[in-house]
């Protein structure tokens, strides 16, 4: 039973918000809102108990990466603790610093632990020492071009330049040669400065013909550390996931195995703490699995592990955040050895963007909306209803759709089913580029 955590502020907005205040008012905790200017007719703030005005004067981003802004709504709202959701302060060590000192619990891992695995370089850098094969990667880049051209033939064109405080695809890019390293490098540097607060980035090894997947872990304050098995996020755009599905159907036992043991060794090295994820890339010829990074917070995508383990992850969150033991009725966390994949699942992230036209983002208002229901289908929303206005200001995300079934085939026939009930007017969306990507005959072969 919860002791401690009975007001809680989410640092954050839309679909993730809602997430987190529907976890805690099943919970009993009260629950507070904040949105900037441009989100005063957001549906997360009508969801809160209470909801406070932030970052009054400066940008939409801006606003809620206002640290100290929020930790004035949070003292004068008398919260016990923050969840910050996923993205803008999700993995800010400052911010987690900055919530300590002012005696208000952080639903997260400490800042720490943050540092050490937030930063994806230090992060592959323990990988190593923890003895889980990483992928071929510099050091951050310095400033001077000519030194991180030479850091790129070292490795080897093709390379990937990735932020190394952030996720999502911000600051991603493929370089094939020193002529797009010159011209992408200054952009990319833009770009995570403006996501993550933070320009630095390093190269890393590209394998063509990769899958992309990825363990949920979970640890408690008391030392104790699970895995809750694997997610499959191959299908992306942008270098942003689109498509997720548990399990990853083309590991074979022993790649589970590998897969997650090498998870663990990664969490017990910094004694994780709270929601995490561990993600690796499969060469798809070889087998060969390779830890790329670690983002510290849940994922977009915790949805599908839910699924297929029926555990409340952002319930688990709170609960750990508030002292319980994993592997304790009071955790909502099973130990190991009753963690057990029971399902199939799937989710789509369902956007305003057209993939007729390079997945540009469309804006303006949602003239009509019906969505799907049905036995084994799950909607996250936060700005999916009809009336509803679609800004240049946040990202495209309109609303997330989970299918599971006892079979791969069952849950990706329930998705489609899904997709087709979608009505949604008013705005381009991906609805269509979804169901091909789902029943194309390779995707059930992962």
């Amino acid at each position: 039973m919860l002791k401690k955590i009975r007001r809680l502020l989410v640092a954050n907005r839309g679909e993730i918000a809602i997430r987190v205040m529907r976890a805690a008012n099943e919970l009993a905790i009260r629950t507070v809102a904040v949105y900037s200017q441009e989100d005063r007719f957001s549906l997360h703030r009508t969801k809160a108990d209470e909801a406070y005005l932030v970052g009054q004067g400066k940008g939409p981003i801006d606003a809620y990466l206002d640290i100290e802004d929020i930790l004035r709504v949070a003292r004068e709202a008398k919260v016990d603790a923050i969840h910050p959701g996923y993205g803008f302060l999700s993995e800010n060590p400052e911010f987690a610093e900055a919530c300590e000192a002012a005696g208000i619990i952080f639903v997260g891992p400490t800042p720490k632990i943050m540092r050490t695995l937030g930063n994806k370089v230090s992060a592959r850098n323990l990988a190593e020492s923890a003895g889980v094969q990483v992928m071929p990667a510099t050091k951050p880049l310095a400033l001077d071009l000519q030194a991180c051209q030479q850091a790129a033939k070292v490795i080897g064109y093709p390379v990937m330049l990735k932020a190394s405080w952030g996720g999502g695809g911000r600051g991603m890019r493929v370089v094939e040669s020193d002529e797009q390293l010159a011209e992408m490098l200054p952009m990319a540097r833009r770009e995570a400065k403006a996501a993550f607060g933070n320009d630095e980035v390093y190269l890393e090894k590209l394998v063509r013909r990769a899958r992309h997947v990825e363990v949920q872990l979970l640890g408690d304050n008391h030392g104790n550390l699970v895995h809750a098995y694997e997610r499959d996020c191959t299908v992306q755009r942008r270098n942003q996931k689109v498509v997720e599905r548990a399990p990853a159907v083309y590991l074979t036992d022993e790649q589970r195995t590998v897969l997650t043991e090498s998870a663990l060794k990664i969490g017990r090295a910094v004694t994780y703490r709270n929601a995490g994820t561990v993600e690796f890339l499969q060469d798809a010829d070889s087998g060969e699995l390779y830890f790329i990074e670690v983002n510290p917070r849940i994922q977009v995508e915790h949805t599908v592990t839910e699924a297929v383990l029926g555990i409340d992850l952002v319930k688990a969150q709170l609960r750990i955040a508030d002292g319980a033991v994993i592997g304790t009725p009071e955790s909502g966390v099973p130990p190991q050895a009753e963690i057990r994949v029971t399902a199939h699942a799937l989710q789509c992230r369902v956007t305003t963007e057209d993939p007729e036209n390079k997945f540009i983002p469309d804006y303006g208002k949602v003239t009509a909306y019906r969505s799907p229901a049905g036995f084994g289908v799950r909607l996250d929303a936060g700005t999916a209803y009809a009336g509803a206005i679609i800004t240049r200001s946040y990202d495209s995300l309109l609303v997330k759709v989970t299918a599971w079934a006892p079979t791969a085939a069952e849950a990706i026939a329930r998705m489609h089913r899904a997709l087709w009930e979608f009505r949604i007017r008013g705005v381009v969306t991906n609805l269509r580029f979804l169901d091909q990507v789902i029943t194309h005959p390779q995707f059930a072969c992962g």
